[in-house]
């Protein structure tokens, strides 16, 4: 798993990581994933034109919410929040292009869902990733997601 692209392991049923190469989706399945969420556009560098499809052929869920770099939303995140929830309890892959998206949407979750204090949450973000602006922003959106709200 350490040789995906800037792979960070989360928790006992949770793993986030950049685009993984064709044949790491095998090893994500062989590790007992049993879905891949994917929040990257698809022009992203190094997509997997097929990734669904690779994914699905292995007995795994698929999920694609499509963040723009350039705008992620609070509507973005309202509905990886509630596919999270969706999924709680299964052991879940979520990654994008190089694992910054996806950092900040852990974060989200785990601070606005799971009621984490803020820095127990930046503890799942990637460290070497310095948000620019429009990241920053999207760090504050405080939605008042709770674990009972519909999103």
């Amino acid at each position: 798993m350490s040789t995906i692209l800037n792979y960070r392991y989360i928790n006992a049923r949770l793993a986030s990581s950049g685009q993984p190469l064709a044949d790491e989706i095998q090893s994500i399945a062989d590790a007992g994933y049993e879905a891949v969420i994917n929040l990257a556009m698809p022009y992203s560098p190094n997509v997997l034109e097929d990734e669904g499809f690779r994914v699905i052929s292995l007995g795994l869920d698929y999920y694609h919410i499509p963040v723009p770099w350039e705008e992620p939303t609070l509507a973005h995140l309202q509905r990886f929040c509630a596919l999270m929830q969706m999924l709680e309890g299964r052991k879940v892959w979520v990654h994008c292009a190089l694992n910054y998206r996806v950092s900040a949407f852990l974060f989200q979750y785990h601070r606005l869902v799971l009621g984490m204090p803020e820095a127990d949450a930046k503890a799942v973000m990637l460290p070497e990733w310095e948000p620019d602006e429009v990241w920053q922003a999207f760090l504050q959106i405080d939605s008042n997601l709770t674990r009972s709200d519909p999103v």
